[in-house]
């Protein structure tokens, strides 16, 4: 830490003319700079004030942002955090105006996400109505902002590997993706998300793979309230990632130390390494320290309860923005008149949008109170006592949301209902359009809604020969995958134990050696950032299949599943998307880690992903290509068991696309409807066997997905048949079987023709044990199925089925 009473360090005495800038851009820097100050402080103060939930600014630290976007370059990504304002407002991204509307949480002006997401987490427009127009060379580009710490570390991994890819070898449209591979991932994060594995984990794979991934640390020394020395190994990022540089004979990364309030060297820097990364995709790691956070960490809290009196004199005499002023004025580059002048300009540009962004926010509140008002104080109406009670509620509110004055008005309507008043017809016209409206602002995009979602893929069903020829499952995959690959450059896959040997399953062997190592290749033990290069690689044009070994090893990759690529579209407002496939396998085998079926958690989890359950080769590899034809991201779950089960050979298996939501009659029944999944198929197929030898012909549903399911109501038109359902799955207790019972009685509305209780079977609270008898007494078998069904049975006609 320097000190203050030792006068300003030489290196602030460099002659400004060594900069790559002159004059009028340095001094355009220092607007920028105090534009987002001014931004910072009066966000805080709309939220101090009520007029917005939360805040989190980016104050502290504009100068390395300006010159970091210095050094960006239209093609260029950025996957950051939610301190980047100054970046955005540097590169011309984000007005003042829409970084308001942002913190208001107005949909129809907040051009980072309408409305979506917090205050401070940007994204950019990555894809056009016309795919064929999208074109990101010519953009500077923004991924998705999440929350999550650290998580922006994984798609910057792939976002770099993307030009790696586009560098080594031609990719169909890749010019509309890349200049020759010349693009640099950039990514920032805060000191104190270093200690998240996320970020040694994106280290270690970038070294291995020597991509342009130009990583940059903002330090201001503490992690909320935490200080570094209590988070980092020495007290510092740079002398802790030691072990990643590289050195003569071995790659790994630059790393440089800066000092955050260092305009010139930051721009010099900056500038020389970005472009050393650009040339030789050697990665780079930027630790720039001693930066301050003047508000603190966020408006939930004061950084004076942790801070010392030595520590906030320390940051207010070396703010970045005033060692920069001191600077720009140290070398005759404006007088003190025209920065104070600057600084003026910059408090009322901050007012003006921030004024404007309100009131562009507050008229729809307004147009909506005014209506609702000119309703419930007509003279029928307005007498009443609770409409009454509703009007003085409205009155006392400041400043209230649309929520804030529909709710009142909702809980009205029923009891006005009730007297048979004229105007309740009004009243619900009103609600019924603002609740479509908020259903097309905050509902809409989960997944995607255009021509070319995977649910609008024309389906190719499975033809075979009379003559057939039976082959492993694992050899049906190979034989896909083969024909997938020679069909489109832009696949690629990667995992572990996928290249060379061909996966510990061999459904990808030979493939390797056929179609190079760029395409299918191996990657470490790292499942967090084998989902984070999918995502960065598919945001890019390409199209990756990412192998997670067993299923129950994809809780490592579940934040940025869950939190990163099962969220971008909707988050984004359908500005982003990231096609990935995801590859694993599961359900039986041996094991508490070799036979997990956590579904329930994966259901819950991955909204915004298609969820795949194939019962065996054959109906995955139609899955797989129907993926691989729509634009959505998509989980297949291959059935750990059925590699080396005997499947017939399609005559069509290159063109195979299986709907995605079309569940499968597997076998016509009049007594009971059951349904199940992936490897519990085989089972319950053998138990239904026994089950018709004694007379009980059960109808047999595979699932085939969950997310969707059942799209068309396959499963409640056997339910009008049979009037009793059984759901069988290896999850535990309340997991899949939870989700199914919902969506087949709720959503779909087969409760109305059960005559009983609906059942379910799954597999003990606990993890499977080892060894086949840990697996045989601890998830459903043949005969577990059996004795469910004929229980069923008994207890709707005793007599026939005696117990």
């Amino acid at each position: 830490m320097y000190d203050p009473s030792a006068g300003q360090p030489d290196s602030l005495d460099a002659d400004a003319t060594n900069l790559p800038l002159g004059p009028a851009e340095i001094l355009a820097d220092f607007r920028i700079c105090c534009l987002s100050r001014e931004m910072s402080l009066l966000a805080r103060r709309e939220v101090l004030t009520g007029k917005a939930k939360f805040g989190i600014t980016g104050d502290g630290k504009e100068v390395p942002q300006v010159a970091m976007a210095r050094a960006f370059r239209a093609g260029d990504f950025r996957s950051g955090y939610y301190r980047d304002q100054t970046f955005l407002l540097a590169l011309g991204l984000l007005t003042p105006e829409a970084y308001f509307a942002q913190l208001y949480a107005d949909p129809a002006n907040d051009t980072m996400s309408g409305g979506r997401m917090m205050n401070a987490h940007f994204a950019t427009t990555l894809r056009a109505s016309d795919p064929d127009l999208a074109d990101q060379t010519e953009t500077f580009n923004i991924s998705a902002d999440i929350s999550s710490t650290g998580g922006q570390m994984a798609r910057a991994l792939g976002l770099a590997l993307a030009s790696k890819q586009y560098r080594s070898r031609s990719v169909g449209e890749g010019s509309r993706f890349s200049r020759k591979g010349n693009e640099v991932s950039f990514v920032t994060i805060g000191d104190a998300s270093t200690s998240e594995g996320v970020f040694w984990e994106t280290l270690n794979a970038a070294a291995v793979q020597q991509v342009p991934l130009a990583v940059f640390v903002w330090d201001d020394g503490y992690g909320i309230s935490v200080p570094k020395e209590l988070q980092t190994a020495k007290g510092s990022i740079s002398e802790a990632t030691a072990g990643f540089a590289a050195t003569d004979d071995q790659p790994g990364f630059r790393i440089l130390k800066l000092a955050g309030w260092n305009y010139p060297e930051l721009v010099r820097s900056f500038a020389a390494e970005i472009a050393t990364t650009r040339r030789a995709h050697q990665p780079v790691l930027f630790h720039v320290d001693e930066l301050t956070q003047p508000q603190g960490h966020s408006t939930s809290g004061s950084h004076e309860r942790y801070k010392s009196d030595e520590r906030l004199a320390w940051e207010r005499e070396w703010d970045c923005l005033n060692q920069f002023e001191f600077w720009i004025k140290r070398k005759g580059m404006a007088t003190a008149e025209e920065l104070v002048d600057i600084r003026k300009s910059a408090k009322q540009a901050a007012r003006e949008a921030r004024n404007r962004a309100w009131k562009n926010a507050r008229r729809p509140v307004d147009e909506l109170q005014k209506k609702l008002l000119s309703v419930l104080r007509e003279p029928q109406v307005a007498d009443l006592a609770p409409v009454r009670d509703a009007l003085k509620e409205l009155d006392r509110q400041q400043y209230p949301s649309q929520s804030e004055v529909l709710a009142p008005v909702r809980r009205l309507y029923l009891h006005l209902r009730r007297q048979g008043l004229p105007q309740v017809e009004r009243l619900g016209t009103i609600i019924a359009e603002e609740q479509a409206k908020a259903h097309e602002d905050f509902a809409t995009h989960l997944y995607s809604e255009d021509e070319r979602s995977a649910l609008r893929v024309p389906p190719v069903y499975p033809q075979y020969d009379r003559e057939a020829k039976k082959i492993n499952g694992f050899q049906i995959l190979n034989r896909f995958f083969q024909a997938a690959f020679a069909e489109d450059d832009r696949l690629l896959a990667f995992g572990e134990d996928l290249g060379r040997i061909g996966g510990v399953n061999q459904s990808m062997a030979g493939l390797q050696e056929e179609f190079g190592e760029e395409r299918i290749f191996d990657t470490g033990i790292r499942e967090w950032t084998i989902v984070g290069q999918a995502i960065g690689l598919a945001m890019r044009g390409l199209r990756p299949i990412a192998e997670i070994q067993y299923l129950d090893y994809l809780i490592y990759g579940l934040q940025p599943l869950a939190d990163d690529l099962a969220t971008l579209r909707w988050r984004t407002d359908n500005a982003q998307e990231a096609p990935a496939i995801i590859r694993t396998r599961g359900h039986r085998l041996e094991g508490v880690w070799h036979s997990g079926s956590p579904l329930g958690m994966l259901v819950n989890a991955l909204r915004g992903i298609y969820l795949c359950v194939p019962r065996d080769m054959t109906r995955a590899a139609g899955m797989y290509n129907t993926l691989l034809h729509g634009n959505d991201p998509g989980l297949v779950i291959e059935s750990l068991n059925g590699y080396r089960l005997k499947e017939s050979l399609p005559n069509n298996l290159p063109e195979i696309r299986l709907p995605l939501g079309e569940v499968e009659v597997l076998r016509e029944g009049t007594d009971l409807t059951l349904v199940t999944y992936g490897s519990q198929v085989r089972i319950a197929e053998e138990a239904c066997r026994d089950l018709a030898a004694i007379g009980i012909e059960v109808e047999l549903i595979d699932a085939q997905t969950l997310l969707p399911f059942d799209r068309s109501g396959t499963t409640v038109d056997s339910l009008a048949k049979t009037n009793q359902l059984l759901i069988v799955d290896e999850d535990v207790p309340g997991g899949a079987t939870a989700y199914l019972l919902h969506q087949i009685t709720e959503v779909r509305g087969g409760f109305r023709y059960l005559d009983a209780a609906p059942r379910t079977l799954t597999a003990s609270a606990h993890r499977s044990p080892y060894g086949s008898d840990g697996d045989y007494f601890s998830k459903p078998n043949r005969e577990d199925i059996f004795t469910t069904v004929y229980e069923m049975m008994h207890a709707r006609d005793p007599e026939r089925y005696p117990w």
